[in-house]
């Protein structure tokens, strides 16, 4: 009989424990999560859910590590060293390896390709997102091999997509050896900047843009330098308030430069810069756009940290070859446009007398009269 006492028991206790467990939970919150299987989080989500909550940043990239000792032959981390350093960058727009090279020729230190220009020279066609990724990486990846320890700061529109669209035009752009890029927050039917109707995306969508940036460039093997700049189109739109509150969340996502599209005044200039500070501040200024026409040196004064001049390029391209091809058809002669240029003096802008050493030093003989 004791056995099947002790058995009896036995089954009794199996039955009840979970119960004595249960009872023992003393809010209706603890009895659901006692319940309730908790929820599976991935790897993706912990980093969006922490990057959400929490301030980026990033040790190595702190300015303050990039103060001291000479340029580095690096594009990315030049860019950031001059960053960091005293001094306005001044940044031209290029539009193919003509413009890049009179750039380089006449001393600037930082290069810009326009999206726009891009569009225009590769296409013929306006701003209006109709060049493609590739269009944009094989640009840069040319004019950033013309001299490869120039940065290059190359417009990225909206990223191209979603998250892992962004995520691809970025690691493509450093592939292709550009130092940096900014992102919009502009609709995929993007169009440029200081053109009028543009519509912008939420401030979530846009920060979206800029994780997927950071998250990229982060995972990098060795780390990498490059910079990511966060842009606004919302002020045209939604406002000055909203375009500068965009930009502190995307500081604070990552952005190491904060760009508003359209500011309009000298105290509009310098209202940003102080409520973004202290990350830097670009300000893009295109010769009867939305920005007045400030010198590199007023922008300086205001507290902007780069200025670009998206268009130079490619409205005295348009001047110029529109006055020769005018010239042409009316005298039926290039002479005069031509100002004493001959071919050769025209491949020594281009590098002539660097291949042709090259060729030399390798033994080549091919180019030892040209």
């Amino acid at each position: 009989m004791s056995s099947i006492f002790r058995g009896l028991w036995a089954s009794l206790r199996f039955i009840l424990s979970p119960l004595t467990w249960l009872f023992s939970i003393t809010t209706a919150e603890e009895v659901r999560r006692a319940i309730e299987p908790p929820p599976k989080i991935n790897s993706v989500q912990k980093v969006v859910d922490s990057s959400e909550n929490k301030k980026y940043y990033n040790p190595r990239l702190d300015p303050k590590n990039y103060l001291a000792g000479p340029l580095s032959l690096n594009p990315a981390t030049r860019l950031r060293q001059l960053l960091a350093r005293p001094g306005i960058i001044v940044a031209p727009g290029i539009c193919d390896g003509i413009s890049a090279r009179c750039a380089i020729e006449a001393g600037f230190e930082c290069l810009y390709q326009s999206g726009a220009a891009t569009t225009a020279s590769r296409m013929g066609q306006p701003d209006l997102a109709i060049a493609t990724l590739n269009d944009f990486v094989e640009a840069g990846e040319m004019v950033s091999s013309i001299n490869p320890t120039i940065p290059v700061i190359a417009d990225a529109d909206t990223g191209f997509g979603g998250p892992a669209n962004v995520a691809r035009t970025v690691k493509q752009y450093i592939q292709a050896g550009i130092a940096g890029l900014h992102i919009e927050d502009q609709v995929q039917t993007k169009r440029c900047g200081h053109l009028m109707g543009k519509q912008v995306v939420s401030r979530e969508e846009f920060l979206t843009r800029i994780r997927a940036a950071v998250i990229a460039r982060d995972s990098i093997p060795g780390g990498s330098d490059f910079v990511i700049i966060g842009r606004t189109d919302s002020a045209q739109v939604l406002g000055m308030e909203e375009a500068i509150t965009r930009l502190k969340l995307a500081a604070d996502a990552g952005a190491d430069v904060c760009f508003i599209e359209g500011v309009k005044t000298e105290e509009l200039l310098r209202s940003t810069v102080a409520a973004l500070a202290p990350k830097p501040v670009l300000v893009n200024v295109i010769s009867g756009g939305l920005t007045p026409s400030f010198t590199s040196s007023e922008a300086e004064r205001m507290g902007a940290k780069i200025i670009i001049f998206s268009l130079v390029s490619c409205v005295a391209m348009v001047h110029g070859v529109r006055a020769a091809m005018k010239s042409l058809k009316v005298t039926g002669t290039d002479f005069s446009t031509a100002k004493g240029m001959d071919p050769k003096s025209f491949f020594e802008v281009m590098g002539l007398d660097e291949v042709v050493s090259l060729d030399a030093k390798a033994g080549g003989t091919a180019f030892k009269l040209v």
